[in-house]
């Protein structure tokens, strides 16, 4: 960590604040207006780190931003992400060669190889220098931040979860947000799709407790791989082993048999009693969202060693854009060629950040017959974490490129009909919040591989438009439309709510020949004129089940906020807002210096 630190400095990539700073939100409402800033602004060394609740003053610093631009990814990588993912392919192509040169050639290849795989080490690492065990067991010697207002308590945010199966075989590294109940209590947000949960389930099955050991800090890349997503089984730290060319050194726990990099800053071991759950959250999520309140295994720590001089790190999470944005990028380019072993026919696919990731996935193919779209978007929604993306939409080879927003909107647009649209359903991610049931939910696909006729509509200015809506729809409040040179203009509708937007919609049916596309939003906490915040709001609030309506041309989407009248039977989670006293304070103090312009674009 210390080296990374030094990295950043030589590249003008790290801001030093040395001002005194509480864990309990100043320091997360920081980082996250950092991220806010172009090209995801600097990474944070938080010096002079303090506790006011419980009048305690940390002596180690707090790093965060690591990850969050372009730039620093390629430092910490020490190599281009291109790079990677070229080799990663060059492994899944390699043929017997041919002819003694190739042979000389490919052994050299392989013979680097011989590094990607962890190297277990006798004795103790510089992460255990430090030992406490028993009475002197305290999380609270941590300084563990609290990001939200509404959050159930303090959160380890960048921790390394090291689990193994029952007989030992496998091993896991996962990032999972972990709560601090008290001194010696960690909850475990592992989601019931994760490997954890499996391990954990093999434990519940035998009756036994399940190991578990949690590593924060080291090299960010032992950060990374924890967010890899490879296959059952495979051990994250291969990736680790590939990137670097050198083999993970890890290191026993000294109260668990689970092993872990000699170089991380702080070790957390523990026993989950599997028989044990404990309400975890809510949490101020990557979503926006915050996440409710449900029942998670918790873990009892055993044992907590840290280096002499540790370095505690950490991020934020809440609306786009944030630091995943960076990483997600890095890995999306690195598994490109995994994935497409299982759709050979994929180009280049793009998760835009303000969608959440799992929100929405932008896809080019090759199609090569009628349907071929349709076929992919199975093949997507059985592909591992690929499984969990909500909405999807599908491009030929001779569409613009996927981050070229404004030109894709187009060519998506004028090649759109009802009949495109793919409905379906299957698992979600538990941290969505909009689908009638938890962990199942609808699943939207666009077919734009192929050119379709449509005719134009009539369209109407935005006052004249809204003048015609309110007399159908009184409920409604504004109204403005997108992408009017296309042949599928988007009209996105604020409203003060009191009906299910499908009445709304089927109202609108008379207004046919000046609408093709309907977005419903609530007047409250949206802009629409601000299209970035829209996409993250509708992609977050809607279950393509209940909430596409279709007639004629027409097609309806309800991203408003659920309720009884849609029949919504669970609890609607609040929006993640910083605290604005915090916000003050954080000016007051000369620290806060993101741009009014961007604290309103982003909603903050």
């Amino acid at each position: 960590m210390k080296k990374t630190i030094e990295l950043l400095k030589q590249n003008n990539e790290l801001t030093v604040i040395d001002a005194e700073l509480d864990i309990y939100l100043e320091i997360p409402h920081l980082a996250y207006a950092e991220v806010k800033k172009k090209n995801g602004g600097k990474a944070l060394l938080f010096t002079n780190v303090v506790d006011k609740k419980s009048d305690t003053r940390f002596s180690e610093d707090i790093f965060m931003n690591v990850f969050g631009s372009y730039k620093r990814c390629e430092l910490l990588f020490g190599r281009t992400i291109e790079s990677v993912a070229d080799e990663i392919t060059n492994l899944l192509h390699m043929k017997p060669p041919e002819g003694f040169m190739n042979k000389v050639s490919m052994a050299k290849e392989l013979f680097s190889l011989k590094n990607i795989f962890p190297k277990r080490l006798k004795g103790r690492g510089s992460c255990q220098e430090k030992i406490y065990l028993n009475e002197d067991i305290d999380l609270y010697k941590l300084p563990v931040l609290t990001t939200w207002e509404q959050d159930g308590g303090p959160f380890i945010t960048m921790g390394q979860v090291y689990t193994q199966s029952l007989d030992g075989q496998l091993v896991n590294l996962g990032m999972y947000r972990l709560q601090v109940y008290d001194k010696e209590h960690l909850g475990m947000h592992w989601q019931i799709h994760k490997d954890s949960s499996h391990f954990f389930d093999q434990y519940q099955k035998a009756g036994k407790k399940m190991p578990v050991t949690v590593a924060i800090g080291g090299d960010p890349l032992y950060t990374w791989c924890a967010t890899a997503p490879l296959p059952y089984g495979v051990n994250e730290l291969l990736m680790y082993g590939l990137i670097t060319k050198k083999s993970a050194q890890l290191v026993k726990s000294l109260t668990t048999p689970l092993y872990i990099p000699k170089d991380v800053d702080y070790v957390i071991e523990g026993w989950v009693d599997t028989q044990e759950m404990k309400i975890e959250g809510p949490f101020g999520d990557h979503t926006g969202y915050y996440t409710l309140e449900e029942p998670y295994p918790v873990m009892q720590v055993s044992a907590i060693t840290t280096k002499k001089a540790p370095t505690f790190l950490a991020t934020v999470v809440g609306k786009p854009p944030l630091e995943d944005k960076y990483m997600g990028w890095a890995t999306g380019k690195i598994f490109f060629p995994l994935l497409k072993t299982t759709v050979p026919d994929l180009l280049d696919y793009h998760m835009p950040e303000n969608a959440g990731f799992h929100n929405l996935i932008l896809a080019k193919m090759q199609p090569h017959y009628k349907g071929h779209a349709k076929q992919f978007m199975h093949a997507f929604w059985g592909a591992g974490q690929m499984s969990f993306v909500k909405h999807a939409i599908f491009l030929d080879e001779n569409s613009p490129k996927l981050n070229n927003y404004e030109s894709l909107s187009t060519y998506i647009l004028n090649r759109f009909t009802p009949k495109t649209l793919f409905i379906s359903e299957g698992i979600l991610d538990a941290l969505d919040h909009s689908s009638p049931e938890t962990l199942v939910g609808g699943k939207l696909g666009i077919d734009a591989t192929a050119a379709h006729n449509v005719e134009a509509p009539q369209l109407l200015g935005d006052e004249e438009l809204l003048d015609k809506i309110q007399e159908i729809v009184p409920d409604a409040t504004g109204v403005h439309q997108y992408m009017r040179h296309t042949k599928n203009p988007v009209t996105v509708i604020s409203v003060d709510k009191s009906k299910n937007a499908k009445e709304y919609f089927e109202a609108l049916v008379s207004l046919s020949r000046n609408i093709r596309i309907i977005i419903f939003v609530d007047e409250k906490n949206n802009d629409i004129l601000n299209p970035y915040m829209l996409i993250w709001r509708v992609t977050n609030n809607m279950d393509a089940l209940r909430d596409v309506f279709i007639s004629g041309l027409m097609v309806g989407i309800d991203g408003t906020n659920k309720s009884s009248v849609d029949g919504f039977t669970r609890e609607w989670p609040d929006d993640v807002d910083c605290t604005k006293e915090v916000v003050a304070s954080l000016k007051q103090k000369g620290l806060w210096d993101l741009d009014e312009e961007l604290y309103k674009d982003y909603q903050l």
